[in-house]
């Protein structure tokens, strides 16, 4: 009785754990940390693509966009598999891979690898010579400020038809004046400019003129007669600028069947095409 009444009592202690919540813990520290660096990668590439001409960005976007061999066909490279770029459009007709609908190849077909040694050399000579046309214009700026707002409106690309040099509206800077195809000051010194280019070569000239799309509910949509004046209205400036009517070789109005935007009713859809014939 007296070894029960003298054991020390049993102290039991219940010690409560308080679990860490989701801020006391440093997952919330990751997640911010991606957010604001997503948001920084959003603001530049909104910066960029507010402040870098359409020629610009398009360089950007070709440096992004590997070249990967895999055959002949599809596009190939410089690796184990040989071949040409799958952005080469101007070498792929040579080949006899690249020749399409929009960018025949000479004498409206692929030579293939049958083609003689002299056709060679000449289709080389009027590539490098067309390259240095698209450079020449590209530099003509310089430093410009002025002309740089004006390049804003050229974009070039070399096909197997020869060099394509496009004007095109922008949102707030229009090269006609309203719906219609009166030239605006901007398109007669843009027109200036491609006319002392063109009158450095004795390359035919096609024009060919591009609306945007109308809306469904119009009876009678006038992009075509829209389109073909607009061509008109550039060759006749291109005439001014001591261009003879022989070289012109073709004025064509596409009206809104060759949409560059997504969107088929968007202003960048307003354009003019003059293409220096190979």
């Amino acid at each position: 009785m007296s070894a029960q009444a003298n054991a020390a009592p049993v102290i039991i202690k219940r010690k409560k754990v308080v679990g860490g919540d989701g801020h006391h813990g440093g997952a919330w520290k990751v997640a911010y940390a991606d957010f604001v660096t997503a948001m920084m990668a959003f603001f530049m590439l909104m910066w960029l693509l507010n402040a870098t001409t359409e020629q610009q960005r398009k360089g950007i976007a070709d440096y992004f966009s590997p070249t990967i061999p895999i055959n002949r066909v599809s596009g190939g490279g410089n690796g184990a598999f040989q071949g040409d770029s799958i952005f080469a459009e101007e070498t792929l007709p040579k080949t006899g891979t690249g020749a399409t609908k929009s960018h025949s190849s000479i004498e409206d077909k692929s030579r293939g690898d049958s083609g003689t040694a002299d056709q060679e050399g000449e289709l080389e000579a009027a590539r490098e010579q067309l390259e240095s046309l698209e450079a020449e214009l590209l530099g003509h700026g310089g430093e410009s400020d002025l002309m740089e707002n004006k390049l804003r409106h050229i974009v070039t690309r070399l096909t197997d038809e020869g060099l394509v040099i496009e004007l095109f509206d922008l949102d707030d800077v229009p090269l006609f004046e309203g719906e219609t195809a009166e030239p605006t000051p901007l398109l007669r010194e843009l027109a200036a400019i491609v006319g002392d280019l063109a009158s450095t070569v004795t390359n035919q000239i096609a024009v060919g003129g591009h609306v945007r799309a109308r809306p469904v509910v119009w009876a009678n949509s006038p992009v075509w007669e829209l389109s073909q004046s607009r061509a008109t209205t550039l060759r006749e400036l291109l005439q001014e600028t001591a261009i003879p009517g022989e070289r012109i070789r073709r004025v064509t109005g596409h009206a809104d069947r060759e949409p560059v935007s997504q969107d088929p009713m968007a202003r960048r859809n307003n354009r003019i095409e003059i293409i220096l014939l190979r």
